[in-house]
């Protein structure tokens, strides 16, 4: 059973911030964390690898210093740590990281299950898993919560409306995963990142993965982020005075004005 993991570094959430002017993530002095859901995939990965033997190997993208994350999973238990980096990656939209990543999986090769977080949480999109398997052209399974192999097919999970949902597909196959509101990550001992100090990090380029040019960053674009802003909250209110019975009066007409009651 040879598994591939899709993990992203992206910044923690609690300490986002928004350039008023430009619209954009201020990245700079923000500390970076696997994204949770790809670190739930992780750990259903390393469990099925248990089940099943094989090899675990991950694949990011992203600038040199996503290495952090690779190094991490290295050291929570898988064999193979591979970042795609190359300047011609930047600016990628969904569509353009997800073939991009699919030609580094082709690359890998003899890949039987692929799972990827549900979404990343700097962009909440969950279309990159879905465009992965869309051109490597295999079955894919979406928001699922477990996963395991069993006959030669991955069986799972998937949430639906109203409850869950038991499906299998046939390998290769592509999973993508959720998580628990109350999911809390498991992190390596110390023994454990010092033993993946000798796991090396292959990068790879575009040209290394055989990708073409005019599907990424972008030129191979098709879509645009106009702008990025943080949500302002307007709340608006009225203070009310006088004895009892005046307060239950000017509330019941202050409801009967809002239509919330007639």
């Amino acid at each position: 059973m040879n598994i591939v993991v899709c993990i992203k570094q992206v910044p923690d959430s609690d300490k986002v911030k928004v350039n008023p002017e430009t619209g954009t993530i201020i990245r700079a002095g923000v500390p970076s964390i696997l994204n949770p859901y790809d670190h739930f995939a992780l750990e259903n990965a390393l469990k099925i690898k248990k089940d099943t033997g094989g090899k675990l190997t991950v694949i990011s993208m992203g600038p040199p210093q996503a290495v952090e994350v690779i190094k991490l999973a290295l050291s929570l238990g898988a064999d193979r740590g591979i970042l795609l980096s190359d300047r011609a990656f930047a600016g990628s939209d969904t569509w353009a990281t997800s073939y991009a990543i699919s030609k580094g999986i082709e690359k890998i090769g003899n890949y039987d299950l692929i799972l990827c977080g549900q979404m990343a949480i700097d962009g909440d999109t969950a279309q990159t898993g879905p465009g992965i398997a869309h051109h490597l052209k295999i079955p894919q399974i979406t928001f699922c919560e477990n996963v395991s192999i069993a006959n030669g097919k991955a069986e799972v999970s998937k949430l639906v409306d109203g409850g869950t949902l038991d499906m299998q597909a046939e390998l290769p196959a592509l999973i993508t995963m959720t998580m628990p509101s109350d999911y809390l990550g498991i992190y390596p001992s110390f023994l454990d990142v010092f033993d993946a100090q000798d796991k090396p990090v292959e990068t790879w380029s575009a040209q290394d993965v055989g990708a073409e040019a005019k599907n990424l960053g972008l030129e191979g674009s098709p879509t645009r982020v106009d702008k990025i802003y943080a949500p302002e909250r307007k709340v608006q209110g009225e203070i009310f005075s006088g004895s009892a019975n005046e307060l239950a009066d000017k509330v019941l007409e202050f409801l009967k004005q809002g239509r919330f009651i007639k």
